[in-house]
């Protein structure tokens, strides 16, 4: 067809015209007009007529200015949407404690198998790192304190810095937090990748509760591995403890454990004792709670996994920190 040929498109035969006619008609207007064409209408019905000035005047405007929100916005949203998060997590503690107190009315619904799985993935396979590390950190404590403590005489007294600290603080904290990672984390990704495959819907579907059958036996587990694991980061970080005041400051075993006895009694062992269940408690929920609340896809799990690692240290530390306070103001 030659250039600058007026066209003339005859719409009295057309008994129907939608958004998708609209569009291709829009289109094909478009590539004669940008061939020189003029184009004319002939016999369109005017509802027609105004289908076609409607699809013209949406093609030619321009797109929507996007404007990023300002920064009290993003507060506003952010803090809606902490809000909105802390109030499904105290549902899901809620709901957790009370499928728990039903398991302990009724035992026998207590699925042991998940729980001593639990146990081995948690406690027994977690024993390796966290013997290192709390070996690792009487060391460290050990030998930040020999300086100061032989610069005065006071060798005999890295006993008590080491128990005391050991006993009281570090090994709870480092055990609660070497879990947050290893178990938090895989609890996150397990319960996940489930939600994402939607293999907890036919849980449901088939009359299985998820509670019962995913958290319930990772919160048992947790609360009996998390002490265990405790007393035995006690033993490793007070054995580095050892070494060191022996290799830096002279002190011997027997006399170390002598001093040690004497300057952290029971009270101060039951205190690391007496957190590790609510540690346990935090890493359990807050790892499965992320878990039910991935939606859709593989990134989702990543970033739930994440979260409930970060979550789970944050709020051990938070725990810890009342803890200390609650003791002080105690006297204990």
């Amino acid at each position: 067809m030659p250039p600058n040929t007026a066209i003339v498109l005859d719409g009295s035969g057309i008994e129907g015209l939608d958004t998708a006619g609209i569009w291709i008609l829009q289109k094909l207007l478009q590539r004669l007009r940008n061939d020189g064409h003029a184009v004319q209408f002939l016999g369109w019905p005017p509802r027609f007529s105004r289908l076609l000035a409607l699809g013209a005047a949406q093609r030619n405007a321009p797109p929507p200015a996007t404007s990023r929100p300002g920064a009290l916005a993003r507060i506003g949203r952010d803090s809606a949407a902490v809000g909105e998060e802390a109030r499904a997590l105290l549902a899901f503690i809620g709901e957790s404690a009370a499928a728990l107190a039903g398991s302990i009315a009724r035992p026998a619904r207590i699925r042991w198998r998940p729980v001593l799985y639990n146990i081995q993935s948690a406690g027994f396979r977690a024993l390796p790192i966290v013997g290192l590390l709390s070996f690792l950190l009487g060391i460290v404590v050990a030998y930040q304190g020999a300086d100061t403590l032989r610069r005065y005489g006071a060798n005999i007294y890295v006993a008590d810095l080491v128990g005391l600290s050991m006993l009281r603080e570090f090994a709870p904290l480092i055990t609660a937090i070497i879990v947050a990672g290893r178990s938090g984390s895989a609890y996150a990704a397990q319960i996940g990748t489930m939600q994402v495959t939607e293999e907890i819907d036919a849980m449901r579907t088939i009359g299985i509760a998820p509670l019962e059958l995913l958290v319930l036996p990772k919160i048992i587990a947790l609360l009996i591995a998390m002490p265990l694991l405790t007393v035995y980061a006690d033993m490793l970080g007070v054995f580095g403890g050892m070494i060191m005041a022996r290799a830096q400051l002279g002190v011997d075993f027997g006399v170390f454990f002598d001093r040690l006895t004497y300057a952290a009694d029971l009270s101060t062992y039951l205190v690391g004792i007496s957190k590790a269940p609510v540690f346990a408690l935090i890493i359990a929920v807050t790892g499965c709670f992320q878990g039910f609340r991935t939606q859709g896809s593989a990134a989702s799990v990543g970033r739930q996994t994440t979260r409930s690692v970060v979550q789970a240290i944050f709020l051990v530390i938070v725990a810890d920190a009342l803890f200390s306070v609650a003791f002080s103001i105690l006297g204990i």
